[in-house]
């Protein structure tokens, strides 16, 4: 098992990088089968990869979002990662000018045999 601060802070990076690809299909294969996914941009609870899939592909890479950590905390229990704090993302707007929106952030990863899954993703725009 992968068990250092790191190597979970990684799946960080991972993560930023699959919205990179604009591929929904990759983004979904860093979440768990049954993971659960309250987005930024719509307020109901995505459960299970086809619902997380659908929201990437219809809601939030068709902004091109290019994110980056701002204030990451990570904390290991076991087999089981939290990682949440504050993350940036500079994103097309409705004018298809890019804004940088900042959001709060709450990843739980859970070690799978061989790799840290998403089991839980909470994000909230900033209220600043």
């Amino acid at each position: 098992m992968s068990n250092t601060i790191e190597d979970v802070e990684k799946q960080l990076d991972r993560w930023f990088t699959a919205l990179k690809t604009g591929d929904s299909a990759q983004v979904t294969t860093l979440y768990a089968q049954d993971a659960i996914l309250l987005s930024t941009l719509k307020g109901d609870v995505k459960k299970g990869h086809q619902k997380i899939r659908d929201y990437f592909e219809k809601e939030f890479l068709p902004k091109h979002p290019v994110g980056t950590a701002v204030e990451p905390h990570t904390r290991l229990l076991g087999e089981v990662a939290v990682n949440s704090g504050i993350y940036s993302f500079n994103i097309d707007s409705k004018d298809n000018e890019r804004v940088t929106a900042k959001a709060r952030y709450t990843f739980v990863y859970q070690w799978t045999e061989n790799d840290w899954k998403i089991v839980e993703h909470h994000s909230s725009l900033s209220p600043d």
